[in-house]
């Protein structure tokens, strides 16, 4: 079952976070059992051509290759769609129009506006028409939830047609109520129910990217009705479990 009908249908479904960029991470991560890998290229130094390598790596490896793109923006999503990306994850989406901008960049006409070239995604012209099926059928566009105008606008964000599902962004969210970081407050928790109970009852998937590695939190989230979950991402799992390993050796030789 595609990733899109996974969602279509509330499944569970459970990826991860590669902000490192070099192949051999994701070829280990694959290794772990996710069913996709997010490449974030908002908050890291990963570049175009990186970006490339890594989305054939990681569909190589028989998973989904979604971009955390770098803003809401014409020519970064174009880009690494035409580079062959299954889906989009588009930051800090706060209202309807933000949501139908990132649909009609992301989408042909006439559904959306986005500008057609032949690249990697199009089999380098030779299969543009089974392409642009593909789009239309299979192409994930995911609105990311982080600011509390977003919880407010919620209900007209997930109706906008093309909008396969959302997932929050704890940090960013915080920081928008003035608490970078605590999402344990109470204004926080607050507006991640609002969020999940819009999406709940309108039966739209909603996802979490739970950033501790601790398997309790994604249990804590699916319990809540997440079925798009982000669990972590590449450098906390290399620095817990070294962290780990290392506090443990020092216990057993004292």
């Amino acid at each position: 079952m595609s990733l899109k009908q996974k969602l279509k249908n509330k499944e569970l479904t459970i990826g991860s976070w590669v902000t490192i960029g070099h192949p051999s991470v994701v070829e280990i991560m694959a290794n772990a059992g996710f069913e996709w890998l997010v490449i974030d290229i908002e908050h890291t130094s990963i570049d175009l051509t990186m970006v490339q390598i890594l989305i054939s790596t990681i569909q190589s490896k028989g998973l989904k290759a979604l971009i955390r793109v770098s803003k809401n923006e014409e020519v970064v999503i174009k880009r690494v769609l035409d580079m062959g990306a299954d889906g989009i994850i588009v930051p800090m989406i706060t209202n309807a129009d933000d949501a139908q901008k990132a649909v009609d960049y992301a989408k042909y006409p006439p559904i959306g506006k986005r500008g057609v070239g032949l690249f990697r995604a199009q089999n380098y012209g030779l299969s543009f028409n089974e392409y642009k099926k593909w789009v239309n059928d299979e192409l994930v566009i995911i609105a990311q939830i982080e600011h509390y105008l977003a919880a407010e606008n919620i209900e007209s964000i997930i109706k906008i047609e093309g909008i396969d599902g959302i997932i929050i962004g704890p940090y960013d969210l915080s920081g928008s109520l003035g608490y970078p970081g605590e999402y344990d407050r109470l204004e926080v928790k607050e507006a991640i129910n609002k969020i999940l109970l819009a999406c709940d009852k309108n039966n739209i998937p909603s996802g979490f990217h739970v950033i501790e590695t601790d398997t309790s939190n994604i249990v804590e989230k699916i319990k809540q009705g997440c079925t798009f979950l982000a669990y972590s991402l590449d450098f906390l799992f290399l620095l817990n479990s070294s962290k780990t390993g290392m506090e443990n050796i020092k216990k057993d030789i004292q």
